[in-house]
């Protein structure tokens, strides 16, 4: 018996990265899963094929979260194929990283449209939708305590998201519903490859007292904590999956 036998799950970005491992891990675990993908349709079918494979359940739907609509639409179609929902993990995510000199506004309305607007309308339509009992968590990043030259449009983004979670695991409480965050430190994923150099990677890692970067695994496992039976009297907490980063 899977600690999850018999939920059901909607995470967002599950394509790749830190949401695919999150996908893999609920499957595991025994949820029925939906991913949401925004452009990369052969890589979210290669997630849903490796989990069944496995003989778990998944399926993928397309929204772009910067979209509130399509935010709207997501909820609504995954709520449908599952017949209802109990978990929503908040992955989903973008960077752009210009020094405060050179950001644009299309920068910022690109940041914060996926990062921020995108986020608060999902926690919205989680909280109407989830069964009493239900479980979010959301994806920040250490870059809210570690901050960094380039960052602020990120760091800021995600700061964001962690005061919506604080406040609806106060509003959403009384339903027994738990909101949760996880910050990962440097983790091998695209968005991390993409925004670093060899050197700068090889610096982080290096800066962690465990040695290494992190993997989507050890994320995925945090999470599949918060969402879990062991993890009922947790709410409105953030917690740092980091290597040990952060004094």
């Amino acid at each position: 018996m899977g600690a999850l036998d018999g939920r059901t799950a909607l995470v967002t970005g599950g394509s790749r990265g830190i949401g695919r491992g999150v996908v893999e891990r609920l499957a595991v675990d025994g949820a029925e899963v939906v991913l949401s993908y925004r452009s990369d349709a052969a890589a979210a079918a290669d997630v849903v094929d490796g989990v069944r494979s496995q003989g778990g359940l998944a399926h993928a739907l397309r929204a772009d979260q910067a979209r509130v609509t399509e935010v709207r639409l997501l909820f609504e179609q995954a709520e449908e194929r599952l017949g209802g929902l109990d978990i929503v993990v908040l992955n989903a995510a973008t960077i752009r990283a210009p020094i405060f000199a050179d950001a644009t506004e299309d920068d910022y309305e690109h940041v914060f449209d996926t990062n921020v607007r995108g986020p608060f309308f999902a926690i919205q339509e989680a909280g109407r939708r989830l069964r009493d009992g239900g479980r979010i968590v959301t994806v920040s990043s250490v870059n809210t305590v570690v901050r960094s030259p380039t960052v602020a449009l990120y760091a800021g983004s995600k700061a964001a998201l962690e005061q919506f979670t604080v406040v609806a695991a106060k509003e959403f409480g009384e339903r027994g519903i738990t909101v949760n965050t996880v910050s990962p430190g440097a983790t091998e994923t695209d968005m991390l490859r993409q925004a670093n150099s060899a050197e700068a990677l090889g610096a982080l890692a290096a800066s962690t007292p465990l040695g290494r970067l992190g993997r989507p695994e050890d994320i995925a496992n945090v999470v599949a904590f918060l969402v879990g039976p062991d993890a009922a009297w947790v709410t409105g907490q953030n917690l740092r999956a980091e290597g040990g980063i952060i004094p």
